[in-house]
């Protein structure tokens, strides 16, 4: 189950959580999922988002997309993660589901058009194969364009967004899951400044998974190396993603996540990987989010 941070463990009676979107997006339910209600403090880019948690501390919490099981990582989101020294402290897998929405009056007989982002139009192909005649329009998010649609009531035009954007803005339910592949998961990470990460975290949770970033050292064998230790504290390799490290060309930075084989695990991983590498940057401790959890039946 996702266990919520709870009452007692906040010290502000109103969580100000950012989210890349809009309200009624999928960042919003996973928000909501792991937080309950909370105040969303909603940007167009991912580093709205960090500029409002880590500099101008606008917001408690963000709630971000990190990776798709469809369309896999959300590449620069680890990047900034690293970047601004924030931590994450829980996850959440949530099932994506597309909708068909417009507003009010309009049919789908009716519509020419269809807004979203360019993510979910793709995952929604089969249903622009069985209706050649709508022009799918790419928008810079889901929820986004619901709002659009409901402020303009275009009368040829439909958005696809999550179900719960229709319930938000006021919009008609034309179609549900439009989506190609029923098994569609985003993964989110709740982050948090280091000194709010303990407030923050989801109460019970038992820590089974660890968040690095490393570089290694150019010599032969220095992955294979780094990979044997890991193995060899018992760590289940779930993700790696290498990214290049800005202004050194051809050199990267290894993200992984690692299944725990007990929370005493994470230091003993620290150490041991710090003679092989570079450098190396605990991004942090939390629950691992099963996909046998209730919300995605």
């Amino acid at each position: 189950m996702v266990r919520r941070v709870s009452s007692a463990r906040r010290s502000d009676a109103v969580v100000k959580i950012a989210i890349q979107g809009e309200p009624g997006s999928n960042s919003h339910m996973a928000t909501e999922q792991m937080l309950g209600k909370v105040s969303l403090v909603p940007c167009a880019l991912s580093v709205e988002v960090f500029e409002k948690l880590a500099r101008t501390h606008e917001a408690d919490a963000a709630v971000l997309p990190v990776e798709n099981s469809l369309h896999g990582a959300v590449a620069d989101h680890s990047d900034l993660i690293l970047q601004h020294g924030v931590i994450i402290v829980a996850e959440l897998s949530l099932r994506i589901r597309h909708a068909l929405m417009a507003a009010p009056g309009v049919s789908l007989a009716d519509v020419r058009s269809v807004l979203s982002h360019p993510v979910a139009l793709s995952q929604c192909r089969r249903f622009f194969a069985r209706h050649p005649r709508i022009q799918a329009v790419p928008f810079y998010d889901t929820a986004g364009a619901v709002k659009h649609l409901m402020a303009t009531r275009e009368k040829d035009a439909a958005a696809i967004a999550a179900p719960h954007a229709a319930h938000v803005y006021g919009a008609d339910i034309l179609a549900r899951d439009l989506e190609d592949d029923p098994l569609n998961f985003t993964r989110f990470f709740l982050l948090a400044r280091p000194e709010d990460a303990e407030r923050l975290r989801p109460a019970g949770a038992a820590v089974d998974k660890m968040s690095l970033a490393f570089d290694l050292r150019h010599q032969p064998g220095s992955l294979v190396e780094a990979l044997r230790r890991l193995a060899a504290e018992g760590a289940d390799l779930t993700r790696i993603e290498s990214r290049p490290v800005p202004g050194k060309p051809w050199e990267y930075i290894f993200f992984v996540d690692l299944r725990l084989p007990e929370p005493a695990a994470a230091d003993r991983i620290l150490a041991t990987l710090r003679p092989v590498c570079a450098h190396v940057t605990e991004l942090g401790r939390y629950a691992a989010h099963s996909l046998s959890s209730p919300q995605v039946n």
